[in-house]
């Protein structure tokens, strides 16, 4: 690569503040998204329309105050006695975060049949609609469970050195008594 090339790329990433390909993948995906919404307000602009700004509506109104007062009790419940107004909430409240919000999407995409509201799944699919709240019951679960046992070995592993000063310590008290 020549110096020019260098000097040329280092200019722009200067001037842009990221990478050449940063740019193309950004460009390439205001594309996908423009022409997906060509595709479809093709059909029922009125409908998607409407869908988009009640969409819209129930994030800011309803759902985004109740995660935050969710996440609020959380940080709350993760600071402990100890902590003052104003300190920052410790790492472990992630491990409720992350699960939540998996679980949280995984209910906003398949929430009809979860509710068996599905209409004619079963007859577009050829499968049953049967058994999604149980499936969608035991993923939250698994993903609890997962985080709370990465919770777990953390806390041992970030632990594990105090424990072996304290151990040290106390074999030093029985030497030199």
């Amino acid at each position: 690569m020549s110096h020019s090339t260098t000097g040329a790329a280092a200019a722009f990433r200067r001037r842009y503040g990221a990478s050449p390909l940063h740019l193309l993948l950004t460009l390439a995906c205001f594309a996908l998204a423009l022409y997906a919404g060509i595709r479809l307000l093709a059909g029922d602009t009125v409908g998607v329309a409407i869908w988009f700004v009640g969409a819209a509506l129930l994030h800011d109104l309803v759902l985004l105050p109740a995660y935050s007062l969710t996440d609020r009790a959380t940080q709350l419940l993760f600071r402990g006695r100890t902590a003052t107004p104003g300190s920052v909430p410790r790492p472990s409240v992630n491990h409720v975060r992350v699960p939540a919000f998996v679980s949280g999407v995984l209910f906003l995409v398949w929430w009809p049949l979860i509710l068996r509201q599905g209409g004619h799944y079963t007859a577009y699919t050829a499968l049953s609609a049967d058994g999604f709240l149980a499936r969608w019951l035991l993923i939250t679960a698994a993903l609890f469970i997962a985080s709370a046992i990465v919770w777990l070995v953390r806390t041992w592993l970030r632990l594990r050195p105090e424990r072996k000063r304290v151990r040290a310590q106390g074999q030093a008290r029985r030497t030199a008594k």
